[in-house]
């Protein structure tokens, strides 16, 4: 229960803080900023929460690591419930903060949730955003397994991690706002509803599929080194 609880509180900061940048301080940090905070909020909860649960704060990563055969099944379920939980509460307490401006509405500033097309920051279709999705948590991923290696400096996890969810972030923030995790984008979405709610399938299964080839790419390639 320790490791599900640290799981819910990560996805939370991850949520809050990241989600919290693009609603509440998006207008004076602008994409950069915003790309900074979401790096920022998962390399010090790698530090934090690391030594109880590992840090994955998104099921994506829990799947890859499930594929991989670094977590078990019973666990896998109880991170991502946990990560969903967390993701949901966090965009709970934002709305509350963020309807505390006057003028704010839900419907036209949201709470930082992903989309395509219409709902894409800069108008990239449908495909283009499904592949950057896959894509750019591809990368993710294979970063997180080289910094977690038996090999790697683990000291340093946590910052090459949340650096390069940062260079993702500043990337993707134009095509989809960035998601390259399940419970990052279910979170607001379930909040928000309507269209938010009704594109989170993209937001869902690409990071999962970007997560799955690359845990079959580091298990049939790389992690036979250790």
């Amino acid at each position: 229960m320790k490791k599900y609880l640290a799981e819910l509180i990560g996805t939370f900061v991850l949520v809050f803080i990241g989600c919290g940048s693009a609603v509440i301080a998006g207008s004076h940090v602008g994409f950069l900023g915003i790309s900074f905070a979401f790096g920022l909020a998962v390399l010090t909860m790698v530090y934090a929460i690391g030594p109880i649960s590992g840090c994955h704060i998104n099921p994506a990563i829990t799947i890859a690591m499930l594929v991989a055969g670094k977590i078990s099944a019973k666990d896998s379920v109880g991170y991502i419930v946990s990560q969903i939980i967390g993701a949901v509460l966090g965009a709970l307490v934002l709305l509350a903060i963020a309807s505390g401006l006057m003028g704010y509405s839900i419907a036209t500033s949201g709470l930082g949730q992903n989309g395509y097309a219409l709902h894409s920051p800069g108008g990239y279709s449908l495909m283009a955003c499904f592949i950057a999705e896959i894509v750019l948590t591809a990368i993710f991923l294979i970063v997180i397994f080289g910094s977690t290696h038996s090999k790697a400096n683990s000291k340093f996890a946590g910052l090459s991690i949340g650096l390069s969810l940062t260079m993702i972030h500043i990337v993707g923030i134009p095509i989809t706002g960035t998601s390259v995790n399940p419970a990052r984008s279910l979170g607001p979405a379930l909040v928000v509803g309507g269209d938010a709610l009704a594109q989170v399938w993209l937001f869902i299964v690409a990071p999962i599929i970007g997560g799955i080839i690359s845990a079959l790419i580091w298990k049939g390639l790389f992690d036979k080194t250790e």
